[in-house]
């Protein structure tokens, strides 16, 4: 088991805002494969933000400003090039800035999913607002597997139920670049599994009824009047010949449950949106966990909950 990128996103209190002196300095802190974002989780008052940027940026300045109003750290944000991501918008430590900051949001925080259950609907309230929020996982994980005997802490036992991969953030990226999967990520072609070995989760919709799937995950259609055929597809891992359940969320509310096919692993739906009106759909997707020998304890942590999908959206205004 492999991935194509990873965040490492310290807390940045710790240091002060110095974290190009720090984490970004570690000589540990490369790799030939994997792409590595620079980086850090900025701790405030008001909550917490994953500031992404494919190359190295000036933490210490948004890390100063982290008191300052909105607008003056939206317009720090822009100056700089970097990526906000709101942080477990329901937990300890929530989000507590404007969410016209973020460009994506973490609707998945840790192995644990059933306190992500209140995040999930503040989601759903930006998504029913307007807004084109694209949504993300994040494991948290603030312990890792000790070298060596001395090294272990009372709290090194949480490396075995959250980890790297728990839970895991799919990329649907134009190319593999770290840009590539920023855009990706802030336009919502992105889906969460509970751990890298379970399906991950592709929405898809034939809007003119011409039998190809031509929406995916993040886009936005002008509706036509006219019956969607969407299209729920489980796609890599998962248990070969089980039936998943799939809950299908249309503007905050409860649309359906429908079962996956236990062959073709995909089950299709169809609804007519509304003229006129802006509408959104994204699925959840319940049903057996796939063991994660690395991290053995998380399967339990996470329930019946295998994966989240995106939204596709109809007639919202991209300029928002």
């Amino acid at each position: 088991m492999g991935f194509d990128y990873l965040a490492i996103t310290d807390h940045d209190v710790h240091v002060g805002g110095a974290v190009a002196s720090h984490t970004w300095a570690d000589p540990g802190f490369s790799s030939p494969s994997v792409l590595l974002f620079y980086g850090a989780e900025l701790t405030a008052a008001r909550g917490h933000i994953n500031v992404l940027c494919a190359e190295p940026y000036d933490h210490q300045r948004i890390f100063d400003a982290r008191d300052d109003r909105d607008w003056n750290i939206l317009a720090l944000k822009r100056e700089l090039g970097v990526h906000m991501s709101a942080n477990h918008p329901s937990t300890k430590n929530h989000y507590g800035y404007s969410f016209d900051l973020a460009d994506s949001v973490e609707i998945w925080n840790g192995c644990i999913w059933p306190k992500n259950v209140p995040g999930v609907r503040i989601w759903d309230d930006m998504l029913k607002s307007g807004r084109m929020l694209g949504a993300r996982g994040g494991s948290d994980a603030h312990h890792g597997v000790p070298d060596s005997p001395e090294q272990i802490t009372p709290l090194s036992i949480e490396a075995t139920a959250n980890y790297v991969g728990t839970p895991t953030t799919w990329i649907y990226a134009a190319a593999r670049t770290k840009p590539g999967i920023l855009a990706a990520l802030e336009q919502g072609r992105a889906s969460v599994s509970s751990n890298p070995y379970n399906p991950r989760v592709e929405l898809l919709a034939d809007v003119n009824g011409d039998g190809v799937m031509e929406m995916m995950m993040g886009d936005n259609v002008k509706p036509t009047g006219r019956a969607v055929t969407f299209e729920v597809r489980l796609a890599g891992g998962g248990i070969a010949g089980a039936c998943y359940s799939v809950r299908v969320i249309k503007n905050r509310d409860f649309f359906g449950t429908f079962t996956t096919d236990a062959t073709t692993r995909s089950v299709q739906f169809s609804d007519v949106p509304e003229l006129g009106e802006r509408s959104y759909y994204r699925v959840e997707i319940e049903g057996p966990q796939v063991p994660y020998p690395e991290v053995p304890n998380s399967m339990a942590q996470s329930g019946n909950m295998v994966a989240l999908s995106n939204p596709l959206y109809f007639n919202y205004n991209p300029n928002f």
